[in-house]
């Protein structure tokens, strides 16, 4: 293994927090106890879980109730999908779980523009009387596009307004991931004017297969788990309750620390693009050009006519860790969904790297990151007869 180490896909896992792990270590351990047990002991860790889920309903300013505790974002998704059984809408760009859900319903999928925002006009012609969900992501986790989620929940209103005065009485909800931007951006469900919103403690430096699903009092979910009721029995299965503690905690000390880290990631970002922009012109730079609608960790580049996994596992060799894209479609090694419905050409496409910073991001690992897909990049391109 080299000496040298840079791990830049934060945006794939997150480590735990050593914060986190202390918070978690006593329900790992004596304190472990069923939360649905009747006696003293057991009481005491039930009070902990609701502890908890106050904390996490509080950081996003909803009650307690109105959270569904959940193993990870997949399933939140799911559950929100499954609140609904007419027509869905959604954009063409969302995660892998997102965009199953819509196939299993009548469905639209919207297009977005060259730097992979939605395309509102086409969002809003897309709604229809019979549809009952949007699902647009807060930010793409590919390409690092936030999602302007305030114009469609305006947008979701309206139509939700033409219905109540022309006395029709199908439902219409906004669903929101916002996984990908709980670390650098304000979650808050009413300044967002969601219906539905998943979190996922594995992108806050929590531990992984632990999420939540809030829902507003107007929409009724409906359990893909049955058994013994918990969760409002939405939700049944004796609870992880020191993954729920340590999300909790996780999502605690990202909100604490947002508005620093974001700028420092920013920085970093700007860096690293900076040094392999001066080194290829004729590199791509995915997403948008405006800062503020892109995460500030990410950092999504192309390199035309060569192959992202030979990049990869070049810069394997060097110690750097990056991703091509969703860590879902690159486990099956297809092109990106998000670059194709973004107007990538494919060939283009095939040659993509993402690249997503974290906390303990420091300059040292930018530089060295920095030179060494610089190197790998020149090798392959010196390869295949590519000129960049």
């Amino acid at each position: 293994m080299p000496a040298t180490q840079a791990y830049l896909d934060y945006g794939a896992a997150t480590p735990l927090d050593p914060q986190v792990l202390e918070a978690m270590m006593p329900y790992l351990t004596g304190e472990f106890y069923n939360p649905s047990a009747p006696y003293a002991l057991a009481r005491q860790t039930r009070d902990a879980l609701e502890q908890a889920r106050t904390t996490l309903a509080s950081l996003i300013g909803a009650r307690p109730a109105s959270i569904t505790l959940t193993a990870g974002a997949t399933e939140a998704n799911n559950l929100a999908f499954a609140a609904v059984d007419g027509h869905v809408v959604t954009s063409a760009i969302e995660h892998e779980s997102v965009l199953a859900c819509a196939k299993s319903h009548d469905h639209t999928l919207v297009g977005v523009g060259p730097d992979g925002r939605v395309d509102l006009p086409a969002l809003r012609r897309a709604i229809t009387p019979e549809t009952q969900l949007v699902s647009v992501e807060l930010a793409n986790g590919e390409v690092g596009a936030i999602q302007p989620v305030r114009e469609i929940a305006q947008a979701v209103a309206a139509e939700r307004m033409r219905r109540l005065e022309a006395g029709e009485r199908n439902p219409i909800y906004l669903h929101t991931d916002a996984s990908q931007a709980a670390l650098t951006h304000a979650i808050n469900v009413s300044s967002l004017g969601a219906d539905l919103l998943t979190l996922s403690a594995a992108k806050v430096y929590g531990p992984k297969q632990v999420g939540l699903l809030w829902a507003s009092d107007d929409v009724r979910l409906r359990p893909l788990v049955r058994g013994g009721g918990q969760e409002g029995g939405v939700r049944s299965g004796t609870e992880n309750v020191a993954g729920v503690i340590g999300f909790a905690r996780a999502f605690e000390l990202a909100c604490a620390g947002r508005k620093e880290e974001a700028r420092r990631l920013q920085e970093l970002r700007s860096r690293l693009q900076s040094r392999l922009e001066a080194a290829f012109p004729s590199m791509v730079v995915s997403g948008p050009k405006r800062s503020k609608l892109r995460l500030p960790g990410l950092l999504h580049v192309s390199f035309a006519g060569l192959d992202a996994m030979r990049l990869v596992i070049g810069l394997e060799r060097l110690g750097v860790s990056v991703g091509t894209g969703s860590a879902c479609a690159a486990s099956r090694m297809q092109v990106s969904h998000v670059l194709t419905a973004m107007g990538v050409p494919q060939e283009v496409a095939r040659g993509s790297l993402r690249m997503t910073l974290g906390r303990p991001t420091t300059t040292d690992e930018i530089d060295y990151a920095a030179e060494a897909i610089e190197r790998v990049v020149r090798g392959e391109a010196a390869r295949v007869g590519v000129s960049l």
